[in-house]
């Protein structure tokens, strides 16, 4: 946190230059501040008692932008145009930057924008040399849905904890949930795609899977049936798309251009406004799977990625310890892969505390005091800025479109003073390019002929599907032996017998019975006496 700025005293903010002489103004002090050595990214000119002073100018070092950073305000301030300005700035420093697009409006980041009577004014304002630029650009759609090249992800890179945040799982049924992927992973059933997942889970509470369910302890058939119909509805709202082969590589993320100029990838997501657990969350895979791949870089000169994270706040709503414990490991330590991650919502308060502590750059742009409950966001607001020279909370209430409260970490990685600043206007067209121009750039990319067809390999679901008719199949070949057995036995008993012939009825009859058991006894007498060594008896 800096010290106080004070406009009546001399003392220097952490960031300010050491050689602040008590001549200085408050506002000289403040832009003291941002008077970086090293490259750095021009965000506007300093605000100070109700007057733009373009000779001071607010910046933000290059190599401070992998300390992550909060782009906050009310609706309609300005937080996309402040994306596009900054987005703008790192591509031009050959810094790769991902954007999402929730509006359909970040399109025109790729083509020129064209001056007008507003832009000349701002750009006198701030003393910007404006002029038209483009942005090499990629677009992106999530499974296909909507214009760009398809995103998807395995379910077993989704994993499970991401998986139960889209389901809405409560946390036992998280963890049960973790149990079933182990089950598939020890099984070697891959987990390609929702009808895998369903399909091993239907397994588990069905006859056959039964003694399985008992095998992996802890996870009970009604929780398996809960998880089962959870996965039926996600499928029925069309969910399904997002989730296949082939997998996107994130690395791509990370490509310049051909004139060395950073690549500006933008995730096209106006077709799934209606689904915004799943898109905010797809966005943490993203970034999760970067944490992941990317190798210990340290502190570089420039980052690797910049990430803006728009719409954080449904990332976090109904969150889990597990994902909010998985959310922080991952912004605390993708610095050091030289990525960095700005969240982008409505007001500090959105992000929990511990994710909040790992923002060293802030831009806050209006906040509104209409309600009791938008007095109290204004005064938690105030609370995370370090103290300044400004009235925040009456400053907050009154900054104009395209105007905010910025503070930055400086080169030596203090945090700068607290600068009302108007902001810079952005090169490229601040709106949407049109549809078709937005098709061509899609269909021309060297990305779209390797993600745009889903394919559908044997995973779990065939596994599974071709096992059980495998059983079925012996089931009822052994039901039909045995029912084969069954009436062979009884034609057999109910078959008529054949008359007997003249021998079988000469041995059958009484008289030859009797002869035979009375030479059978003499015979018998007979031999009997001569094992036993006794003599016939003479007459």
């Amino acid at each position: 946190m800096s010290q106080s700025t004070d406009p009546a005293s001399p003392a220097a903010s952490p960031g300010a230059s050491p050689a602040t002489s008590p001549a200085v103004s408050p506002a000289g002090q403040i832009a003291a501040g941002y008077a970086f050595t090293g490259p750095a990214l021009d965000l506007g000119a300093l605000l100070w008692d109700g007057a733009c002073l373009p000779e001071h100018q607010i910046r933000i070092p290059l190599a401070m932008l992998n300390r992550h950073g909060l782009v906050a305000g009310a609706t309609g301030t300005g937080k996309t145009k402040t994306l596009q300005l900054i987005a703008e700035q790192l591509s031009a420093n050959g810094v790769p930057v991902f954007l999402a697009d929730i509006k359909g409006d970040v399109s025109g980041i790729s083509a020129p924008g064209a001056a007008n009577e507003k832009i000349g004014e701002r750009a006198k304002d701030v003393a910007q040399e404006w002029e038209g630029a483009g942005f090499p650009s990629e677009f992106y759609s999530l499974g296909g849905i909507g214009p760009g090249i398809p995103l998807r992800s395995t379910v077993t890179s989704f994993g499970p904890v991401l998986m139960s945040k889209v389901l809405q799982l409560n946390q036992t049924q998280e963890q049960s949930l973790g149990l079933i992927f182990h089950y598939a992973d020890t099984k070697g059933l891959e987990l390609i795609d929702l009808k895998d997942l369903r399909a091993v889970v239907a397994f588990l509470v069905s006859d056959q899977g039964k003694a399985e369910l008992k095998g992996i302890g802890g996870l009970s058939t009604v929780t398996a049936g809960v998880i089962l119909r959870a996965l039926t509805a996600f499928e029925q709202q069309g969910a399904a798309e997002f989730f296949g082969e082939p997998e996107f590589d994130t690395s791509e993320f990370l490509r310049t251009a051909a004139d060395g100029r950073g690549l500006v990838s933008v995730l096209e997501l106006p077709a799934v406004q209606d689904k915004p657990q799943l898109f905010s969350t797809f966005l943490m895979w993203l970034l999760a799977d970067l944490y992941t791949d990317l190798p210990e870089v340290g502190d570089l000169e420039k980052p690797k990625l910049v990430f803006f994270f728009d719409e954080a706040h449904l990332l976090f709503n109904g969150a889990s310890k597990a994902f909010l414990e998985a959310i922080t490991q991952t912004v605390r330590l993708i610095r050091s892969k030289g990525v960095g991650v700005f969240f982008v919502t409505q007001t500090p308060k959105d992000v929990p505390a511990d994710v909040l502590a790992q923002l060293g750059n802030r831009v806050q742009h209006a906040l509104r005091a209409f309600t009791p409950d938008d007095a109290k966001a204004l005064k938690a607001t105030v609370k995370t800025f370090p103290n300044s020279a400004y009235d925040l909370e009456e400053l907050l209430t009154q900054l104009g479109t395209g105007e905010a409260v910025i503070t930055v970490l400086s080169e030596n990685g203090a945090p700068t003073p607290v600068a009302a600043t108007r902001l810079r206007a952005p090169q490229s067209l601040m709106g949407p390019i049109d549809a078709a121009a937005l098709d061509r750039a899609v269909k021309s990319s060297l990305l779209y002929s390797r993600y745009a067809e889903p394919v559908d390999r044997e995973s779990a679901y065939e596994k599974i599907s071709a096992e059980q008719a495998a059983a079925e199949a012996q089931a009822e070949a052994a039901a039909a032996a045995a029912e084969a057995e069954k009436q062979a036995k009884a034609a057999a008993k109910a078959a008529p017998k054949p008359d007997p012939s003249l021998a079988e009825q000469v041995v059958g009859s009484g008289l030859f019975r009797s002869l035979a058991r009375s030479i059978g006894t003499q015979l018998g007498r007979e031999i009997s006496r001569s094992i036993f060594g006794t003599a016939r008896r003479r007459r």
